[in-house]
């Protein structure tokens, strides 16, 4: 039941993100004049619709995306009267061209010239097809500022969480102790989980970083420790090892380097608004690597589903991929807080992933029609700067071509996200 309860919440968090982001597109063409016929979330066969006033809202049997139909998507050719069409075709892919105008034009009727969207100024374009992946960086900063200042992220305390029994060196895949191992210098002082540091090596201790920093920098000599236990006071000297460890500021590192054994307690702290800028900041910056990546990790999800290849726990998922993970992490031995935080952070991620991808300027993608009302401004700046007509409208009906083309991959992209999340699931493991 948990684990359903996980599912469910999961999918109707995606299909509401997916809601906003076309209420964002919506909104804006509303407000600019644009007359909208449908709002839909999914794809395919209508699973439910009303229509009030001159919009039909409804739920598709798909949910894999959603849309807004707004008329005058494609423009007519230059020279065409308005609302006609010339059948002039010199090959397929023109006359594919001209026959997506037609179907296109059908839907304008008499009295909406000023209401299809390719006649629209180009900043009004602009704003309207950025609204959809703005409403989904807005969701995205929503959903981490309640994680970083609500919920608060795990923070290392100066507090024993565990104590080794044996050192281990950094890169060995053993976690076992070997045969007549010696103790690490923690056990041998006998420190106990829940110990506080009070002071190291004479310095007071205000954090785990100064912590860390200090007993690294104290290999092969005694220090002087002071922890707080139960209430109490104590005062210890420990013989500080050396161990190969993960350097700190280059992970890929290891360096030789004081050893005393311990883990430390980790606990939520809530951060400020600055965090959230700056956590926000570093995951676009990944996101958009792990974006221009894609490619070469969808070979990857190919190798995973059909080669019985492991599962990039980093790597593209889709709806149902994210939608098991809700039922993982509802059905996982986690606290409530825990799992609370794993499904604003897992929303949050999917929200920022969706916005940044439909940013790419590529039909049908809403980067691409950005990149047709840009190249129109930029048209129509120079014009005025030489002193030339108008140059009108960017015709992005001669980018159909590219748009099946990007729309095939997508729709193949799709469904292989789904096989693999299917036969091969990217899994919880916490």
């Amino acid at each position: 039941m948990d684990w359903l309860t996980g599912v469910l919440i999961l999918f109707l968090g995606l299909m509401a993100s997916i809601a906003l982001h076309e209420l964002g597109h919506f909104s804006f063409a509303k407000l600019f004049g644009v007359r909208t016929t449908q709002f839909m979330v999914g794809f395919g066969p209508t699973l439910w619709s009303r229509t009030k006033g001159e919009t039909e809202y409804g739920i598709k049997w798909i949910p894999l995306g959603g849309y807004i139909r707004m008329i005058g998507m494609l423009p007519p050719r230059r020279g065409d009267r308005p609302g006609h069409v010339r059948q002039i075709s010199t090959g397929p892919w023109q006359g594919l061209i001209e026959s997506a105008r037609g179907a296109a034009l059908e839907e304008v009727r008499p009295g909406d010239e000023n209401r299809v969207f390719y006649a629209k100024p180009w900043w009004q374009k602009l704003i309207i097809m950025f609204a959809g992946p703005a409403m989904n960086l807005v969701l995205a900063v929503v959903f981490f500022a309640i994680l970083l200042m609500g919920i608060g992220t795990p923070t290392a305390q100066p507090v024993i969480g565990s104590v080794a029994k044996c050192a281990i060196p950094a890169g060995q895949e053993t976690t076992e102790c070997p045969a007549n191992y010696t103790p690490t210098p923690a056990a041998q002082a006998r420190l106990q989980a829940g110990d506080r540091f009070v002071s190291y090596d004479g310095r007071k201790i205000s954090s785990y970083e100064q912590l860390q920093e200090l007993i690294r920098d104290s290999g092969g000599r005694t220090v002087p420790v002071v922890v707080e236990r139960d209430g109490r006071t104590l005062q210890l000297n420990i013989a500080v090892t050396r161990n190969q460890m993960y350097d700190l500021k280059d992970p890929d590192k290891i360096v030789n380097v004081g050893f005393l054994g311990i883990t430390p307690l980790q606990e939520r702290e809530r951060q400020g608004p600055v965090a959230v800028a700056e956590y926000m900041g570093e995951l676009t910056a990944h996101t958009a690597g792990a974006l221009v990546r894609l490619p070469q990790r969808m070979v990857g999800v190919w190798q995973a589903a059909f080669g019985g290849g492991e599962r990039d726990p980093n790597g593209p998922i889709g709806v149902v991929g994210v939608s098991r993970l809700g039922g993982e992490i509802a059905a996982s031995e986690s606290p409530v807080v825990e799992k609370l935080a794993m499904f604003v952070a897992l929303l949050g991620s999917v929200n920022l992933a969706v916005a940044l991808f439909n940013l790419v300027p590529l039909l049908p993608l809403d980067g691409g029609h950005m990149a047709g009302a840009l190249l129109e401004a930029l048209k129509k700046g120079f014009a005025r700067m030489l002193g030339r007509p108008d140059p009108g409208y960017v015709d992005v009906a001669k980018a159909l071509p590219v748009t099946y083309v990007m729309a095939a991959v997508l729709i193949v992209m799709g469904g292989l996200l789904i096989y693999a999340d299917l036969v091969n699931p990217i899994r919880f493991s916490g």
